[in-house]
């Protein structure tokens, strides 16, 4: 039967008001560097100090802050333009370019704005959707095939249109599928402005004040770990994957060096430890380094996911008597599914007394270590030997932005470093150490600093630390709504230790069913068929999955900043309309 789709009326999320004790100082501000610490997170100014900082520029500065350089030019203003006779080849650099260049980015512009206002609209749907099929065979003008002769600007306008309007709207405040979602506008500034740049991160001589950025930031993040001084290295790399790769990467290169030269052959028989909650990444970084999936060895977690350190230790003394050699061990903090965080100081007292390499995946539970409330749960974060941290999930900074960061400098530099003749000269007029792509697995690198430094700035430490709280905020209360709601079963008892809350959503016809077989084939069914029905109507998007002998369940997280109660109230109803009937 068809489904009814509901769609409530938009409301406004409350606005925070403004927190003017946590300011940054004059000097900060205009330099390239970040709110300097004091204590845990940052320094505080006074009101005294607004003012002052206030009256600073209304001394120094001209009514508008912008110069002449980014003034717009009054020869280009929005006209009427008919783009069905102008081509690519009729933009700049062609001769005369320059208004049909404007009048064309105007429109892309009014493209991207009017999409980011409705995104915000609740009564906008989270998805339009269509099976790839359709998709593929064409939707009224909107074609996917690539074709020999240039198509018109007009075209090209309506494929950027078409591209959003079939795509999935993740800054919707309903959109809970992912642990990335979102859409923050000063991030997306700074994507805009990142792609307006189009440079590469592999040295300063080409992009100096992003490779500034990136060091800072770093630094300021290695400071949040807790390292002295801020002290060790880091870099951005293209996702949590690939930064858990460089952490099993440096580790090897610690222990074993001469592998970088002779290969695998030059190293004992390697054995890595990893929950069996861990992400997959861990196992595909262990198959793409020539370790073997067979020498990643899995280790027991309690009943809400965490890593049982007893086990690590008894899998570490089968592993030495049977003639391995332990190197590497990975904690998470806030695994994908439970959202569960390893006891890392208990798995790192067994590092220690084995002298294996310690990482902590945080690319999902990183951003707590912003918040003095939920820190804790990384207590012991400290001495890992590596850590990955993704602001762009629970911080919200657009994708991707992924840190690698390694408590020992020079450690990236010696395992990557190629010395390619024609990037890294020595001789340069500046201070080359300051080149960062010999220290990466990558030629070309993405600038993937400018937003989320952007993001900094403009929130300051404090607004990532509301932000996170806030959420987890929303995640106790689903948890609180649903835990003995009729027809809600928790998948493991207790709050939730990150947003994720874990559930199953049982229809009416199988809440008299007695437990066994037959209910958990039908239960089974319950999460993707509803997931189904909601992505057909468009309202909302929510996860599911099984997880070892439990049948597929909800998994919600919280992590875009646009989410209010009246959001999560709205997830439940429809969960309940669309499986009554189940």
């Amino acid at each position: 039967p068809p489904v009814t789709c509901a769609m409530n009326e938009p409301d406004t999320a409350p606005k925070t008001p403004l927190n003017t004790s946590h300011l940054c100082s004059i000097r900060s501000f205009l330099s390239s560097s970040l709110c300097n610490n004091t204590g845990f997170l940052q320094k505080n100014n006074n009101v005294d100090d607004k003012s002052r900082i206030v009256g600073f520029f209304n001394e120094q500065q001209p009514k508008s802050i912008l110069t002449r350089d980014n003034e717009r030019d009054p020869r280009f203003r929005r006209t009427e333009t008919d783009f069905s006779n102008l081509y690519a080849r009729d933009l700049l650099p062609a001769k005369n370019g320059e208004e049909y260049t404007m009048q064309f980015l105007l429109e892309v512009v009014d493209i991207l704005t009017n999409y980011v206002r409705k995104t915000f609209d609740r009564s906008t749907k989270v998805l339009d959707f269509h099976h790839p099929h359709q998709l593929l065979e064409g939707m009224e003008g909107f074609n996917l095939e690539l074709c020999d002769q240039p198509e018109s600007l007009e075209q090209i306008l309506v494929d950027c249109r078409d591209t959003l309007k079939y795509g999935v709207r993740t800054g919707h405040p309903r959109f809970f599928n992912q642990l990335s979602s979102g859409l923050d506008i000063i991030g997306l500034a700074g994507e805009w402005l990142t792609s307006t740049a189009n440079t590469n991160m592999f040295t300063y001589e080409i992009a100096p004040v992003f490779v500034l950025m990136e060091q800072l930031t770093l630094k300021k993040m290695r400071e949040i770990i807790g390292w002295p001084n801020g002290e060790g290295d880091g870099i951005f790399s293209p996702g949590g994957a690939i930064s858990n790769m460089y952490s099993v990467m440096v580790a090897r290169y610690k222990h074993y060096p001469e592998v970088k030269i002779k290969g695998m052959a030059a190293a004992p028989r390697l054995v890595l430890f990893t929950s069996e909650h861990s992400h997959y990444s861990i196992k595909k970084a262990s198959a793409v380094l020539g370790f073997g999936t067979e020498n990643l060895i899995l280790l027991k977690t309690d009943e809400r996911g965490r890593v049982i350190p007893a086990d690590l230790e008894a899998k570490v003394i089968d592993a030495k008597q049977k003639g391995f050699v332990p190197m590497f061990v990975n904690a998470t903090a806030g695994s994908t599914v439970y959202g569960a965080f390893d006891p890392i100081n208990e798995i790192a007292d067994i590092c220690e007394k084995y002298n294996i390499w310690l990482h902590v995946d945080g690319a999902w539970g990183g951003g707590l270590l912003m918040s003095r409330k939920h820190r804790h749960k990384l207590n012991g974060v400290e001495r890992a030997n590596s850590v990955t941290w993704n602001p762009h999930k629970m911080m919200g900074v657009p994708l991707q932005c992924s840190a690698i960061l390694v408590r020992e400098k020079g450690l990236l530099q010696g395992c990557n470093s190629m010395c390619a003749g024609y990037l890294f000269q020595p001789d340069k007029q500046y201070d080359v150490t300051y080149d960062t792509g010999d220290k990466a697995i990558q030629c070309g690198r993405h600038v993937d600093i400018f937003k989320f430094w952007l993001m900094w700035k403009s929130k300051g430490t404090i607004g990532f630390e509301k932000h996170i709280d806030r959420c987890l905020e929303l995640s106790e209360y689903l948890y609180h709504k649903i835990k003995n709601r009729e027809g809600y079963e928790m998948v493991f008892q207790g709050e939730p230790q990150h947003t994720n809350v874990c559930f199953w959503y049982i229809p009416p016809s199988l809440r008299l069913l007695p437990d066994g077989e037959e209910k958990r084939q039908r239960l089974h069914k319950v999460a993707p068929k509803i997931k189904a029905m909601m992505m057909e109507c468009g309202t909302t998007m929510v996860g599911y999955q099984p997880q070892g002998d439990k049948v597929n369940f909800f998994r919600m997280v919280v992590s875009n900043p646009a989410v209010t109660r009246s959001d999560i109230d709205f997830l439940i109803d429809e969960i309940e309309r669309l499986g009554q009937d189940l």
